[in-house]
């Protein structure tokens, strides 16, 4: 009996310890991901993508209700935490 509270013990505490994993982005968000974090507007995505400006927002949008966040400086910085993007991203 002793095993089986030492075993669970173990297996509670590895689940609580293990890292979380980022959370699943389509490639889609991943590729605006990028361009907002390099500074492009919805608009200048919308051109380089061949997408609407609309259909940028909603990704957008998409990516920060998934991270939970509520403006882009909280979005790059958990992007950044969650390894979505590089950690050296925009260094020259």
């Amino acid at each position: 009996m002793a095993r089986n509270k030492n075993t669970a013990a173990l297996l509670h505490h590895r689940m609580e310890h293990r890292p979380k994993s980022s959370p699943h982005i389509t490639p889609r968000q991943r590729e605006i991901l990028r361009l907002v974090a390099l500074g492009h507007t919805n608009r200048e995505i919308a051109a380089s993508l061949d997408i609407s400006v609309r259909t940028v927002e909603v990704h957008r949008f998409n990516l920060m209700r998934r991270l939970n966040v509520r403006n882009v400086a909280q979005l790059l910085r958990q992007a950044l935490q969650q390894h979505l993007l590089p950690r050296n991203f925009g260094n020259k």
